[in-house]
């Protein structure tokens, strides 16, 4: 099992390096960790380019966003170049599955699948979302239950940030 510590493998980070990261490095940070089951396909790209496009606002939470698939880190600057077009957050390489797995979201098919974790500050998973592979995630639903968890309060269905929270009785 993944837990933090573990070396989680390279990144393709969005200046165009590719550089090892691990989970302890964002230890006391929230973190919203989302897999995706392969580059170069068609739903992917929908998810990470507005991932990519919300980076600022899951910053100014003071939360880190990591983009993780099966491919390799150089195989994630090729598609950014030739196809996805330019992303602002990392996207690791997890080539070993090992991350997938770790995390319980490695399919039989071998690739990951469509998840998002969503880990507070002291390293616990607070969120888990999955969907079938055909099926695209909302990034806009991630950031809304990050809020909801930060708040430490009770939030009624669809609440959103600034309004009022559940009193209990």
């Amino acid at each position: 099992m993944i837990s933090i510590g573990h070396p989680i493998p390279d990144a393709y980070i969005p200046d165009g390096r590719i550089e090892p990261v691990s989970l302890a490095h964002y230890r006391g940070k929230w973190l919203v960790l989302f897999f995706w089951p392969l580059d170069f396909t068609f739903v992917c790209p929908t998810e990470i380019r507005v991932y990519s496009d919300l980076l600022h606002d899951f910053a100014v939470s003071s939360v880190v966003l990591l983009g993780v698939s099966v491919d390799s880190a150089h195989a994630h600057r090729a598609w950014v170049k030739h196809g996805l077009g330019a992303v602002k957050l990392p996207m690791l390489g997890d080539m070993s599955r090992a991350l997938a797995q770790g995390f319980g979201v490695l399919a039989a098919s071998g690739v990951a699948m469509r998840a998002t974790f969503i880990v507070n500050l002291e390293g616990r998973v607070m969120s888990v979302a999955a969907n079938n592979l055909n099926v695209g995630r909302s990034a806009r639903e991630t950031l809304r239950l990050l809020h909801a968890l930060q708040s430490g309060e009770l939030t009624a269905c669809e609440w959103q940030l600034g309004e009022a929270f559940v009193a209990a009785a």
